[in-house]
C-alpha cells in the first residue's frame, strides 16, 4: 500500500488536463459574457466553419473537464483519508475545516475573479462525502446510486422544460436582455459595478452550483471507488480497468455527447451534465494509455506541472481571462470568432504552464496549495 500512497503521476496528468479543459468551456463564458447559449447550444452548426469549429470543441471539451475534475477531487479526498487514518488525525473535524477553507476560497473567487466559480461546490460536496466515504463499500455503492438517479431525475426535468423553454419567444427574448446588459456590464464597466453585480445577484448566479451538488456527489464517490479498485495502480488490475475506462468511455461517450450536435436542442442539457462525465472516464483511461507509450512528453510533463499546482492555476486562468476579456483590462469582450477565442485559450494555458514550473521551482507546489496544506493541517498537529 506504500507505494500507491506516494504521488501518482497520472492523477497530476489527469487534474492538468481537467485545468486545461475547463479553460476550454470557460473561456466561451469571457469572451461573450452573459450568453450562456454559447455552452449549451450548437444551433446551426453546419452554418460556418466557425460554427463548426465551436461545436465541436464543444462535443469533447463542454462538460466533460467538469466532470473529470469532479472525480479528481473525489480521488483527492480518498487520498486524504488515507493520510488522515494512516497519522491518527480527527477525521470529520480535518476536512470539514478544510472544505470551509475550499468554500471560502471559492466565495472570495466569485465576488472578486469569475461568477461561474465551481469551488463553492465542490466544497459543500467534501463535506457531504467526508461523512459517506466511512460507509462500507456496498452503503457507498447505494449512496451512489441513489445520488446519481436523482440527479438523471433532475436533468431530465430541467431537459425537459428547456425544451419548451427555447421555443418561447418571450423566454428567449428575455435571455436575449439579459444577455445585453450582461455584455455592456463586463465590456464597458467598471470592475467593482462587476464586483457588485455579483454579490447583488448571488443566487441567481449561484444555480449551476447548486443543481450539480447531487452529479458532484455521485463521481466524488465513483472516483473513491476506482481508486479503491486499483484503477490507479501501477500493475495488471489497473492497466486492465484503465483499458476498459479508455473503450467503454469513448465508445459510448462520443456518440452520446455527438447528439449534442442534434437540432432543436433535445440534447443540451443532458449532453452536459449526462453525457459529460462519460466521456470523462474514457479520458482518463486515454490519458492513462498515452502516458504508459510516451507521447509527447514534454507536453506531458507540462500538464503534470499544472496538475501539480492545480488550485493555483484554476485562479490564475481567471484572472488572466478577466484581464484580457473584460472591459477594465484590454476589453477584448465581446469576442465571437472561434479561431480567436482558440489562440487566447492557447496563450492562456502557455502562461498556466509557465507559472506552474515556477511555482513547484521555488515552491515545491502552487501558491495557494502552499497555504491551504498549511492552514488545513496546522490546527491538528500533535
Amino acid at each position: 500500500m506504500k507505494g500507491q500512497e506516494n504521488r501518482i503521476r497520472l492523477l497530476d496528468v489527469l487534474r492538468g488536463f481537467a485545468i486545461i479543459g475547463t479553460l476550454g468551456t470557460n473561456i466561451w463564458l469571457f469572451a461573450q459574457p452573459g450568453n450562456i447559449m454559447t455552452v449549451f447550444s450548437n444551433a446551426n452548426w453546419w452554418e460556418s466553419l466557425d460554427s463548426f469549429l465551436q461545436a465541436f470543441l464543444s462535443v469533447f471539451v463542454n462538460g466533460k473537464f467538469l466532470s473529470l475534475l469532479t472525480i479528481m477531487f473525489g480521488i483527492g479526498l480518498e487520498l486524504k483519508y488515507r493520510k488522515a487514518v494512516r497519522e491518527g488525525l480527527p477525521w470529520i473535524r480535518l476536512y470539514l475545516w478544510t472544505m470551509f477553507l475550499l468554500f471560502l476560497d471559492g466565495l472570495l473567487h466569485f465576488i472578486f475573479v469569475f461568477e461561474y466559480d465551481v469551488l463553492m461546490s465542490y466544497a459543500i460536496t467534501g463535506m457531504i462525502v467526508a461523512f459517506i466515504i466511512r460507509y462500507r463499500e456496498e452503503m457507498m455503492k447505494k449512496t451512489m446510486i441513489v445520488s446519481a438517479i436523482i440527479h438523471l431525475t433532475g436533468v431530465m426535468l430541467l431537459s425537459i422544460a428547456w425544451f419548451f423553454l427555447i421555443k418561447e419567444a418571450s423566454f428567449l427574448n428575455e435571455m436575449a436582455r439579459i444577455s445585453q446588459e450582461t455584455s455592456n456590464l463586463y465590456s464597458s464597466q467598471s470592475y467593482w459595478q462587476q464586483v457588485q453585480f455579483r454579490i447583488r445577484d448571488f443566487w441567481g448566479l449561484r444555480v449551476e452550483a447548486i443543481l450539480i451538488i447531487f452529479m458532484n456527489i455521485t463521481l466524488y464517490i465513483l472516483g473513491i471507488r476506482l481508486f479503491r479498485a486499483g484503477a490507479f495502480s501501477n500493475n495488471e488490475n489497473g492497466q486492465r480497468l484503465r483499458k476498459k475506462l479508455m473503450i467503454y468511455g469513448l465508445g459510448i461517450g462520443i456518440p452520446l455527447n455527438l447528439l449534442t450536435l442534434v437540432p432543436g436542442g433535445y440534447f443540451d442539457i443532458a449532453s452536459r451534465y449526462i453525457f459529460a462525465p462519460v466521456l470523462a472516464l474514457g479520458y482518463i483511461g486515454l490519458f492513462a494509455w498515452v502516458l504508459k507509450i510516451r507521447i509527447a512528453p514534454w507536453l506531458i510533463n507540462r500538464f503534470e506541472s499544472i496538475g501539480k499546482t492545480a488550485l493555483s492555476c484554476y485562479i490564475l486562468q481567471n484572472i488572466v481571462a478577466s484581464i484580457i476579456f473584460y472591459g477594465w483590462g484590454t476589453g477584448v469582450a465581446p469576442l465571437s470568432s472561434a479561431y480567436t477565442v482558440i489562440v487566447y485559450w492557447i496563450l492562456i494555458t502557455i502562461v498556466m504552464m509557465i507559472s506552474a514550473e515556477l511555482f513547484i521551482k521555488y515552491l515545491g507546489r502552487g501558491p495557494l496549495e502552499y497555504l491551504w496544506r498549511k492552514l488545513s493541517y496546522s490546527p491538528f498537529k500533535k
